[in-house]
C-alpha cells in the first residue's frame, strides 16, 4: 500500500502577522539526484515518482561538475559552511577572538597577522595536498567549534603548521566538482494534496535510507541502487536525491542553482508582495541567526522546515517584524 498523504494545515493566522498568503499558493521545490547517484536510471526513477505523486515538472536538466566548481554553486548551497571554507578570507571570517585564545592559547590578531591562517580551499594549494588528504589531516587535528557550521583546526602537514576553517567541507564538495554532475528537478504542487511535512518525511525520506519508509524516494533508491547502476550502497550522507526543506529554501536554492529572479519564481513573487524586501530576502537566503519569537536568535532556515508555502510566508513576515531596523 502506498503512503497516505495529509492535506496541509490552515494555520496561517493573519491577525498575527497582518498578511495571509492565499492557500492556493503552491508548494515550489528544488529537487536534485546526487553525484554518486546520478544515473540515467536514477534520473528515470526520481522522474516517474515525482509525477506519480501529482507534482509538475516545472524545469529538469543536468548541471555539469565543472560549472558547479566554476559558479561555486555548492559553497553557496552549503553557505553556512562553505563562507568559511572557500569563500571568505580569514580576516573575513567573524572569528570570536576570546574563544579563539581560549582554545588555542594565542591571540587571534598575532595569527592573522603573520599570516598563519587560512581557508579550506587555500589551505588545499599551501599544504599542496587533495581535499582527502585535508580531511585526513583534519581528522587529527586540534579542533574547536565557534559555532553551527564554524570550526577551527590548528593542521599540521609536510612540517607546516597553519589554523584552518571548516577544512572537512572540501571532501564534501569534491563529490560534486570535477567529472561529477547533479541531475535536477524544479517542482510544484497544491499544498492541499500534500502537506511539506508529508513531502520530506514520506515522500522522500529521512536523511538516512535505512530509517526511510517503504516507498519512500530514497529507500526506493537504496534497495534498487545496483540497478539503479550505483556503484555503493547509499548512506547518510551519500543519500540518493536532495530536496528543499522549505519554500523558502527551495526558493534560495533555485536562484542559486538555476539562476532564478525572486520576483520572477511564484514564492518569492509572494513574499515580495508580503512585504518583505528583495535585499533582506537575499540575506535570509543565505541562513542567517536572526530574532526569533520568543526573544532569542535562531536559524531562519530551522523557522521554517516543513512549512507550506502560505504558513512560510505568514512566519516570514512575522521574523522580518521582529527584525526590523527602528
Amino acid at each position: 500500500m502506498g503512503a497516505v498523504f495529509a492535506k496541509a494545515a490552515e494555520t496561517c493566522d493573519p491577525a498575527m502577522t497582518g498578511v495571509c498568503a492565499p492557500s492556493s499558493l503552491p508548494n515550489s521545490a528544488f529537487v536534485f539526484v546526487k553525484p554518486h547517484a546520478n544515473t540515467p536510471a536514477t534520473q528515470s526513477l526520481v522522474r516517474e515518482k515525482l509525477k506519480g505523486a501529482g507534482f509538475s515538472i516545472l524545469s529538469e536538466n543536468e548541471i555539469a561538475g565543472s560549472v558547479i566548481d566554476k559558479d561555486k554553486l555548492i559553497d553557496q548551497h552549503y553557505y553556512a559552511i562553505a563562507s568559511k571554507a572557500t569563500i571568505l578570507t580569514p580576516k573575513e571570517i567573524p572569528v570570536p577572538t576570546e574563544k579563539f585564545e581560549q582554545a588555542f592559547g594565542e591571540s587571534w590578531d598575532k595569527v592573522l597577522a603573520e599570516g598563519r591562517a587560512c581557508n579550506a580551499m587555500e589551505a588545499t594549494q599551501q599544504f599542496e595536498c587533495t581535499a582527502e588528504q585535508l580531511e585526513e589531516a583534519w581528522r587529527k587535528a586540534k579542533v574547536e567549534k565557534f559555532g553551527g557550521g564554524f570550526y577551527c583546526g590548528l593542521m599540521e602537514m609536510k612540517e607546516k603548521k597553519l589554523y584552518v576553517f571548516n577544512a572537512f567541507f572540501m571532501s564534501m564538495r569534491s563529490k560534486f566538482v570535477g567529472d561529477a554532475s547533479i541531475y535536477y528537478f524544479e517542482v510544484e504542487w497544491p499544498s492541499s494534496t500534500m502537506s511539506w511535512s508529508d513531502f520530506r518525511g514520506k515522500f522522500l525520506g529521512p536523511t538516512d535510507p535505512a530509517n526511510a519508509p517503504n516507498g519512500s524516494l530514497r529507500k526506493e533508491i537504496l534497495t534498487r541502487y545496483k540497478s539503479l547502476g550505483l556503484s555503493a550502497e547509499p548512506n547518510q550522507g551519500d543519500n540518493g536525491v536532495h530536496a528543499s526543506a522549505s519554500p523558502f529554501e527551495g526558493l534560495a536554492e533555485k536562484v542559486n542553482w538555476l539562476g532564478k529572479s525572486i520576483e520572477g519564481d511564484t514564492f518569492g513573487k509572494a513574499l515580495l508582495d508580503s512585504g518583505l524586501s528583495k535585499k533582506t530576502i537575499e540575506l535570509w537566503s543565505v541562513d542567517p541567526r536572526v530574532k526569533q519569537p520568543d526573544g532569542s536568535e535562531g536559524s531562519v532556515f530551522d523557522a521554517l522546515e516543513d512549512m507550506d508555502a502560505a504558513n512560510c510566508i505568514a512566519k516570514l513576515v512575522e521574523l522580518n517584524k521582529l527584525n526590523e531596523e527602528p
